[in-house]
């Protein structure tokens, strides 16, 4: 079953055309990684399908109801976490939950144990804490706990990583992966190792368009391995190995990619040539291309 339906969607901002027709279905219970360059569209479309935008063309269903701009019907199966949350500094995280289950007639038996659950989910148990004294990850966290308050169908993230410390990155990630079970995610994105980790599935807008909708195996599959990763030790054996092959130089005396159009042929001959010259190289391994790699081909 598809919880949200993107349909031939069209918008433009005086002249400039940002999305030229965009059409993606989201499966429940899964994490969509939506990706693409800065300014490619991605929070335009997200807030259409709050219906915070009115779209030019097209049609958005949310649970199978038409989103309508104006109007909030659809809201009530979305939970929404901006790339910028704002909070009132004075409270506390249960305080904030709070007023906004008291806001959204959540019920009032029910609100404390939620609240307690949510805060159990992203870490912020027992912290009494100011939330003007939280850092960027923490109030990132309780954005997360405050879009799940309702126990939306939908959980729309637009960009929750991107100005992140590694640390702040992981816990993020773990929380969305964890929620899942209970929720669909669509995932916003420009930081693509994230997108590797946690993602069901990938689609990629460019220049107005849909370039690739995709699982990550699918996205990796349609891009041909074609290089065979080496760690050598010495200058000489990187001389040597460019007597006889396509050679592609990381590091001028260490790392490099043997190019091929056959992969496996070229692996046979590599590793008798490397038998025949007594190389023994540090590393040895087909190169995985990475979502970073595929990501700026399409997109060149």
């Amino acid at each position: 079953m598809s919880v949200l339906q993107v349909n031939q969607i069209k918008k433009a901002f005086g002249s400039q055309e940002v999305l030229k027709g965009v059409s993606f279905e989201v499966a429940e219970n899964s994490v969509l990684g939506f990706i693409g360059q800065n300014g490619a569209g991605k929070t335009t479309l997200m807030k259409m399908i709050v219906g915070l935008l009115k779209q030019d063309e097209g049609q958005i269903k949310v649970c199978g109801e038409e989103v309508t701009y104006g109007e909030n019907q659809t809201n009530q199966w979305i939970g929404y976490l901006p790339d910028v949350p704002e909070y009132y500094g004075f409270m506390t995280a249960t305080s904030y939950l709070t007023l906004c289950g008291n806001v959204t007639n959540y019920p009032k038996s029910d609100l404390a144990g939620r609240i307690e659950e949510l805060l159990v989910l992203v870490g912020l148990k027992n912290n009494k804490k100011k939330i003007k004294t939280y850092s960027r990850g923490m109030k990132q966290r309780l954005g997360i706990a405050q879009a799940l308050l309702n126990k939306p169908k939908l959980l729309i993230c637009d960009e929750p990583t991107s100005a992140l410390d590694p640390v702040g990155r992981k816990e993020i990630l773990s929380i969305l992966q964890q929620v899942k079970e209970e929720t669909t995610v669509i995932f916003s994105t420009h930081v693509l190792s994230d997108v590797e980790k946690i993602c069901d599935h990938i689609v990629l807008l460019h220049e107005g368009y849909i370039k690739l909708d995709v699982t990550p195996e699918q996205f990796r599959e349609s891009y041909q391995v074609n290089k065979i990763q080496l760690v050598l030790s010495s200058q000489k054996e990187m001389d040597q190995l460019k007597t006889r092959f396509d050679v592609e130089v990381i590091d001028t005396h260490k790392e490099c990619f043997v190019l091929s159009s056959d992969i496996e042929a070229t692996q046979a001959e590599l590793y008798a040539f490397l038998l025949e010259k007594k190389i023994y190289p540090r590393k040895i391994a087909i190169y995985q291309p990475t979502l970073e790699d595929i990501f700026t081909e399409v997109v060149s």
